[in-house]
């Protein structure tokens, strides 16, 4: 673990907590296939361990977004890098996010997913942190509620750096 990096959740509990949330999806879409919409770059390795735990017929996207750059505070502009690859029309979507906190990002994306006809879309958050919350957000499936401190690993990084930490750490303030 690196010095600077407080572990917070670790491994092992994040992994349980992953193979309850594709049992429950794997429930609420029984008989359905379902599309993924991965927000790059901090949830794709939540993603890739939620579809692993999913029993459905899966695709998998990914939309590239940016509202951090490299500070530990949001712009509030959310800046699409990369559009998903396919047309999501008729069908049923979840939303896979790393982190909710402002609800900035993720009601923006809803909005920008819901214009293109989706037969559904939902929300799946590893984290969300409440304190910092500017907007009401709709979380259909969540990992965790942590406090208001900067997280890194497990996808979530600063300034790029700790997203290949297995466990969810927090960032000692003097790294930042």
């Amino acid at each position: 673990m690196p010095d600077r990096v407080q572990a917070l959740i670790s491994a092992d509990r994040i992994g349980h907590r992953v193979r309850e949330l594709g049992a429950e999806i794997t429930r609420d879409y029984a008989g359905r296939s379902l599309v993924l919409v991965c927000v790059l770059k901090g949830s794709f390795v939540f993603a890739a361990d939620l579809a692993r735990a999913i029993d459905l017929p899966l695709n998998v996207d990914f939309l590239g977004v940016r509202s951090y750059g490299q500070g530990t505070e949001t712009s509030g502009v959310v800046q699409i890098t990369q559009d998903l690859s396919q047309p999501i029309a008729q069908s049923d979507v979840l939303l896979v996010e790393d982190i909710i906190d402002t609800g900035l990002t993720i009601g923006h994306l809803m909005r920008l997913l819901s214009t293109r006809g989706p037969a559904s879309v939902r929300v799946c958050a590893l984290l969300h942190k409440p304190a910092r919350a500017r907007v009401a957000s709709h979380i259909d499936y969540l990992g965790f509620t942590v406090e208001d401190r900067f997280l890194v690993g497990y996808g979530l990084d600063f300034a790029e750096r700790y997203r290949n930490l297995p466990y969810i750490g927090i960032l000692d303030d003097a790294s930042i």
